[in-house]
């Protein structure tokens, strides 16, 4: 009993101290400053939207990759529970910024920082019905003051590894968060055998439901002009999500291999001018920026760079090769099920082992690993030269996308089935 109040009672210290720190950070960091700015607005904009008596959903992602995971769940819900309020909290302010007006929810907001007061504060206007939280980002203080009030709230999407502090001797107190949640849906068998290795069993493996968000692409309108003007009838590499380290092996390969006949569309993971600009003056060729298209000759250019965001998800579909950038440092492998879907063979970075997704598309051949630049200018080169390859390694990414549909209706199923 004591070493479970000096825990909590250190996590509470050490959580005061970071929303001090946060409030430092922001006064140099725009980023910092959006959420802290945010979280200061949050109760009122509650307080505005929800009236004693409305009953609620709460829907809870750290970030835009998060929400992107949930949202064929939260449409569903939106749909059946038309009569209910939504709320929709995000962690980060690049989940935030992009969704604050998303039709999911009747509210979007900045999660409070994790206090006791702020749980108690959030939850006594809340109130929700049902919460749930997707994949991680998992908060003590949110998650007991639920518990504590009989709340339902699932976990969906959920990916875990041996490594984390809940499977570990010293992860006792933070492992009985997870009991929070009355069904925890994961992505893996290996993520319900940690799990039932703690003792939680109300769990399912009902696979990750991005597989059922990017197959929900395929029916949208995907048609963009400017990109079809672009590219007219030419082999096409996408480049998904890039950072730095990524745009350097494009850089290298467009300067140095004599391959006019191949069009380029870079998208950058952070659109700063300053970091465009720098790489668009590098290009030996001719390139044309999204942000200045009006006007220009589309046709000419051979490198598009999309300074903008939300435009992604269409633009792979025009892809004959795609990159997916963020492995190739250590920020983290971004959507590669996006271009997946589309049935295109994908290039990626070294760093992929946290995410199995990538480690069984590269498996079945549809995607390629490369750590030099030697061997991203061989694979790349080797897929524009030998289209039977290219058609086939797609295919298979495609395929793997078909076979692992059908999470969303586990989930709602269960809901159904417990209401």
């Amino acid at each position: 009993m004591l070493q479970t109040y000096t825990l909590n009672f250190i996590y509470n210290i050490t959580t005061a101290i970071l929303q001090f720190i946060l409030r430092i950070l922001a006064l140099f960091n725009k980023k910092i400053e959006k959420g802290v700015k945010g979280r200061l607005q949050t109760f009122q904009l509650l307080n505005n939207t929800i009236e004693i008596g409305d009953k609620t959903l709460w829907f809870h992602c750290a970030s835009l990759g998060e929400y992107e995971q949930g949202l064929p769940v939260f449409k569903a819900l939106r749909n059946h529970y038309s009569k209910h309020k939504i709320v929709l909290t995000f962690f980060s302010p690049s989940g935030y910024d992009i969704r604050k007006n998303t039709p999911v929810a009747d509210i979007v907001v900045y999660l409070p920082i994790d206090t006791i007061q702020n749980a108690k504060r959030f939850l006594n206007i809340v109130n929700p019905e049902l919460t749930i939280f997707v994949k991680y980002d998992l908060w003590p203080n949110f998650l007991n003051e639920l518990k504590n009030r009989n709340l339902r709230a699932i976990l969906i999407s959920a990916l875990f590894r041996k490594k984390q502090a809940y499977f570990k001797w010293y992860g006792f107190e933070l492992r009985k968060i997870l009991f929070a949640f009355e069904h925890i849906f994961t992505q893996n068998e290996a993520s319900k055998y940690l799990l039932n290795s703690i003792n939680y069993y109300n769990v399912t493996v009902s696979g990750d439901t991005r597989f059922d968000r990017v197959t929900d692409q395929l029916s949208q309108n995907n048609r963009l002009d400017f990109i079809e003007n672009f590219k007219q009838n030419q082999l096409c590499v996408v480049a998904g999500s890039t950072w730095p380290e990524d745009e350097v092996l494009f850089l290298n390969y467009i300067n140095s291999e004599n391959n006019k006949d191949t069009k380029f569309i870079i998208a950058p993971h952070n659109i700063k001018p300053a970091q465009i600009k720098n790489f668009q003056e590098k290009l030996k060729t001719s390139s044309i920026l999204y942000s200045e298209k009006k006007g220009k000759n589309h046709t000419s250019a051979q490198v598009f760079i999309i300074d903008t965001i939300g435009l992604l998800s269409k633009i792979y579909s025009y892809a004959d090769v795609a990159y997916v950038g963020g492995a190739k440092g250590n920020t983290g492998l971004h959507n590669t099920l996006e271009p997946a879907v589309f049935g295109v063979p994908i290039i990626i970075g070294e760093n992929y082992l946290k995410f199995p997704e990538a480690i069984t598309m590269i498996a079945n051949h549809g995607m390629f690993s490369i750590s030099t630049q030697k061997e991203f200018n061989t694979i790349l080169n080797d897929l524009i030269l030998h289209k039977e390859k290219r058609i086939l390694s797609g295919h298979k990414n495609l395929d793997y996308i078909k076979s692992n549909k059908g999470a969303v209706s586990e989930i709602l199923h269960y809901l159904e089935s417990i209401k």
